[in-house]
């Protein structure tokens, strides 16, 4: 992570995996959790260097997953979540978003949103906090930068009043989720 708590991206393969893992009710295929990983950032991000780099294996060997071995010990062993896994997990979980225009920080808003309902009470209640302060910081921006363009010509402020409403919308969204 930075110093200022952000993940970086192999911190969100990790999350992603670690979290595909602590949804599932039985173990996963190492194949089928590269995939699931895969697709998902992928899906989010579109296609990036910096989300293919690191390797599922090193779960492994840090003990935060274990391998078992299908019937017969033959072909690939299947990977479940150890309790360091999940000790891990919400120590990612608990990562910060610097902004949510970013790909990156898409992909964490969205691991958050994919598992926030694994998290205790209060950890998934402050992660709400978190994401609201952070919106709340975008939106502060978006309007000030409304603000000194009021005046210009062109396509920018239709493009910035679309993003205060996004804006403004999630913030109401994330205000159901405190509720929840």
């Amino acid at each position: 992570m930075y110093t200022d708590r952000t993940l970086l991206p192999k911190e969100c393969l990790r999350l992603c995996a670690l979290g595909t893992l602590a949804l599932s009710d039985k173990p996963i295929s190492y194949a089928d959790l590269a995939n699931q990983v895969r697709h998902f950032t992928a899906h989010i991000m579109g296609p990036s260097l910096d989300m293919m780099g690191s390797s599922l294996q090193l779960l492994k060997l840090e003990g935060l997953v274990r391998e078992t071995c299908s019937a017969g010990g033959k072909g690939e062993g299947e990977l479940s979540l150890t309790d360091a896994g999940r000790s891990k997990f919400n120590e990612l979980m608990q990562g910060t978003l610097r902004d949510t225009s970013g790909e990156l920080s898409r992909l964490v808003m969205a691991l958050k949103m994919r598992f926030l309902h694994l998290l205790d009470d209060e950890t998934r209640r402050d992660q709400v906090e978190i994401l609201q302060d952070v919106c709340e910081l975008d939106l502060d921006r978006m309007l000030a930068l409304r603000d000194q363009h009021e005046h210009d010509e062109g396509a920018f402020i239709g493009w910035i009043d679309m993003e205060i409403a996004r804006l403004n919308q999630k913030r109401a969204w994330l205000a159901t989720l405190v509720t929840a």
